[in-house]
């Protein structure tokens, strides 16, 4: 008999952490998608939805960078240009482009957030096969796989513009694609797809058996994106298939690195938080996410007065131009660091706090971080 499982299995957090937050965010996400019309949201995101998905998953994630920066005393010790340069350049661009225009902000910060979620995705199959020591031809198939998974329906979707949801505000895409190219890009993603799964197929036959995690993550990929994107017909599905399986594996990277962070010590307030554990970890996030989302809707949106209160602050155009980037920041800063965050070539002692390698010891730094493992996370969590 075909062996259907490789031998060896490559987790990134263990294997009931690896289900969970990738093929468990996925089903949850489906499962809410069919419960719609019983949950009473088919159609526009209900309050309940938009607080539980955008305020304690999406928001919450982004300000989850915290215990990776600036609640670390050491990082602000060894990078302070980084760390006081990333918001400053973010919100100069911002300012200038919502000088610009509101919709040139609304429209380069969703584009900024669609490259960083396409990366983000790729990150996690890049680190599944680096850390399986897959061979090239595989890894350019994983990472082709990956971005068929994602590139392919959002080029259908500029071609189908405008549609019932957009990323942040209505009109944020830039319209214009032909629809045939929206067609031609399905197929090419189809096509890579099905050659990716004989791939696999391939490896059951040769008894070198399936990468579980990693062929779940690009599944989950693959449902949650063409799902979202494609197959969505309102405001709910999209946001239901485009924040969990984004956040929820981001929690579990940066609660694994901030538990790993803190037994070194001289990790300053964070060390406080993480004495409540994971509830404490979560809830601090929330927290600061309904903050952020509170001064949002009294200064721009004047959407949500049942939860967060009414109010008759209306600001002038040249105020607004300041104010939106400024309240944009925690996203923005969020997307510019972890491109430079996730290193371990620059902080050998990265893989380490992630339980990827031994830590170092009295007589020196470990081996652990080799080409593979340097690699591995290089290519890891955007």
């Amino acid at each position: 008999m075909p062996r259907f499982l490789a031998p060896s299995q490559s987790w990134l957090f263990g294997p009931r952490v690896d289900l969970a937050v990738f093929a468990g965010s996925a089903l949850a996400s489906v499962a809410l998608v069919l419960a719609a019309p019983w949950l009473g949201a088919a159609g526009d995101t209900p309050p309940w939805a938009w607080l539980l998905l955008v305020v304690c998953v999406d928001v919450a994630h982004v300000w989850s960078t915290l215990f990776r920066t600036y609640l670390d005393p050491g990082q602000l010790r060894e990078r302070p240009g980084l760390y006081l340069g990333a918001p400053l350049v973010a919100w100069v661009v911002g300012v200038l482009a919502h000088q610009i225009s509101a919709g040139a902000f609304w429209t380069l910060f969703a584009y900024v957030a669609l490259f960083h979620f396409v990366r983000q995705q790729y990150g996690w199959v890049a680190l599944y096969t680096r850390k399986a020591r897959a061979s090239d031809l595989e890894r350019r198939l994983d990472a082709a796989a990956i971005y068929a998974a994602t590139v392919g329906p959002v080029v259908w979707w500029h071609a189908n513009l405008p549609r019932a949801f957009w990323w942040f505000v209505e009109g944020d895409f830039l319209p214009g694609l032909p629809p045939w190219l929206g067609t031609v890009a399905l197929l090419l993603h189809a096509g890579v797809l099905l050659t990716w799964a004989g791939l696999q197929l391939v490896r059951v036959a040769r008894g070198e058996g399936l990468q579980l995690g990693k062929v779940l993550l690009i599944g989950a990929t693959w449902v949650t994106w063409f799902g979202g994107i494609v197959l969505a017909r309102d405001d709910f599905t999209f946001t239901v298939m485009n924040v969990v399986l984004h956040g929820v594996p981001y929690f579990a990277l940066l609660f694994r690195y901030a538990r790993g962070r803190d037994g070194e010590g001289d990790f300053g307030v964070a060390s406080s938080i993480l004495r409540a554990g994971l509830p404490g970890f979560l809830l601090f996030l929330v927290a600061l996410a309904f903050a952020e989302e509170l001064l949002w809707d009294r200064f721009i949106w004047h959407e949500r007065t049942g939860l967060f209160g009414g109010s008759d602050w209306t600001l002038s155009p040249d105020l607004l131009a300041l104010v939106v980037p400024l309240l944009a920041l925690p996203q923005a800063t969020h997307y510019v660091l972890d491109a430079f965050i996730w290193k371990p070539g620059r902080e050998p002692a990265l893989l380490a706090r992630l339980g990827w390698a031994p830590r170092a010891t009295r007589e020196g730094p470990t081996i652990a971080t080799s080409r593979e493992s340097a690699m591995a996370i290089r290519g890891g969590s955007e």
